[in-house]
């Protein structure tokens, strides 16, 4: 099972908004980016991802699970993009810094911090074990 890393600025879609979202989840869409739209449409049902809040906090913050595969997202008008949709499955008990992340030799080459622009990005198995035993889960 793979894992990924999707990034969100609070002040458009917060943690918190996701996990009221409850289990009905809620649609990931507005990714414009082709290499984030590959790894959307990799995604498996039931496959963990991390929650990032970028630009405000900068900080792993939450685990999301995929509820839904990918499919049209109907704010792209083009008919080039798509969209998953994600659960919240629980939050870290310690929020994962991007600075922590920079300073940690194995996380240093991350896609978090090599890719910082990617809105979409796999984790490996050893780097999602090193977050999470990081945010005490």
């Amino acid at each position: 099972m793979a894992h990924w890393l999707v990034k969100s600025e609070p002040s458009s879609w917060s943690w918190d908004q996701q996990v009221e979202a409850g289990a009905k989840g809620t649609s990931w869409n507005g990714v414009r980016n082709h290499t984030a739209k590959l790894n959307l449409m990799a995604m498996k049902l039931g496959e963990q991802v991390f929650f990032y809040h970028s630009n405000e906090g900068k900080e792993i913050v939450g685990i999301v699970e995929v509820s839904k595969l990918y499919y049209p997202d109907p704010t792209d008008k083009t008919g080039k993009f798509g969209m998953v949709d994600f659960k919240a499955v629980k939050p870290l008990k310690t929020p994962v810094t991007l600075e922590q992340v920079k300073a940690t030799p194995t996380l240093a080459k991350m896609s978090l911090v090599t890719s910082f622009r990617l809105s979409v990005q796999p984790v490996t198995d050893a780097e999602w074990k090193l977050v999470c035993k990081m945010g005490g889960v």
